[in-house]
């Protein structure tokens, strides 16, 4: 335990609320902040703030002098990858950098730091903090699958008072969450409410609450066989890239439904659009997609049976006070010398 204070650069918006709360919950922080040097913010959890915001080169020279001053950075500056190698090699005394976002370890990984620098800075992401809102997101896409929403509002559109048919129920259905970790508990804890049958999949066979059955990686393939939904709730890694292939959309019974709310390289598209069109995944709901944003003319865009969200189940009027308490924590952890929450696994960027 240290009383040395801990001088933390705020390089993102941050709002005079939050900054007091940071305080207020550790008080050997020193919070440095200069509102004229960052972007304003358009909305709830713009860490990138106003995308015409433009410092001039003085402005830029007082950010960069502010960052290489800081033991901790609260954000990465600009939300650049380059601005963050930029700041690591500047500044030999940080310690610690917290990204915004749950998948910050992209943009760590982007910033191309050596082994040193790695080992040197520890890195920790805002894990958890989406948890609530991704999965509710999840949920409607089950439901919206289930309860056939594309054709209940076509039929609304033209106005066409059809024949009754047969809706599925949650609770009568098996569904495949991948991955298991703050998004995927949660998933698993509001589908256990509709009772329905919960398989997840985890490179460790420990038993998670809500889960009725663990499948390793290796097991994908006979699992997806045996589901009538999936729920990605995966990072963007090296080994999840392309994850859902052709080999597993054609292992799904016809009519599945997916639900993307990790990351859009963990499936295949060109795989999605084939099992889309032979009716092996009868709706999508995608808050993530391959290439955001998704181009203009990406057959997804039209598919009668895909929703798209533009990576927005996220957002969330309480984002940005959930992160300033889950920093503000961490900073009690590191001046304590205990673990950190959410280290960026730096080998494979998770």
């Amino acid at each position: 335990m240290t009383t040395t204070p801990l001088r933390v650069v705020v390089a993102t918006p941050l709002s005079d609320e939050l900054a007091a709360l940071i305080e207020r919950t550790e008080p050997r922080i020193e919070l440095v902040r200069d509102s004229s040097l960052l972007p304003p913010m358009r909305h709830p959890a713009d860490h990138s703030g106003d995308p015409e915001f433009r410092r001039t080169p003085e402005q830029q020279r007082r950010f960069e002098r502010m960052l290489d001053t800081a033991d901790a950075l609260y954000g990465i500056p600009d939300v650049d990858p380059a601005a963050l190698a930029r700041t690591v090699r500047a500044n030999p005394r940080l310690r610690w950098v917290q990204t915004m976002a749950a998948g910050g370890g992209g943009g760590i990984r982007a910033a191309a730091l050596s082994q040193e620098e790695l080992d040197r800075v520890l890195f920790t992401t805002s894990a958890g903090v989406h948890g609530g809102p991704l999965a509710e997101f999840a949920l409607f896409g089950l439901l919206a699958g289930a309860k056939t929403l594309p054709r209940l509002t076509r039929q609304q559109r033209d106005h066409e008072w059809s024949g009754r048919w047969s809706m599925a129920q949650l609770g009568e259905q098996t569904v495949l969450v991948l991955g298991l970790g703050g998004i995927g508990a949660e998933v698993a804890r509001l589908l256990a409410a509709f009772g329905t049958q919960v398989i997840g999949t985890s490179r460790h066979e420990r038993p998670v609450g809500d889960v009725d059955e663990i499948v390793r990686p290796d097991g994908l393939i006979e699992a997806a066989a045996r589901v009538d939904a999936v729920v990605v709730a995966l990072p963007g890694t090296a080994s999840t890239a392309n994850l859902l292939d052709e080999a597993f959309f054609s292992a799904l019974r016809p009519g599945t439904i997916l639900v993307n709310v990790g990351r859009g390289s963990v499936i295949d598209e060109e795989s999605l659009l084939r099992a889309l069109d032979d009716g092996r995944v009868g709706f999508a709901a995608l808050d993530v997609t391959a290439v955001e944003p998704l181009p203009a003319d990406s057959p997804l865009w039209d598919h009668p049976n895909v929703l798209i969200s533009p990576h927005t189940a996220a957002l969330n009027a309480g984002e940005d006070r959930r992160i300033a308490e889950l920093f503000a924590d961490n900073a009690t952890r590191l001046l304590d010398g205990r673990a950190l929450r959410n280290r960026v696994d730096t080998v494979e960027f998770y």
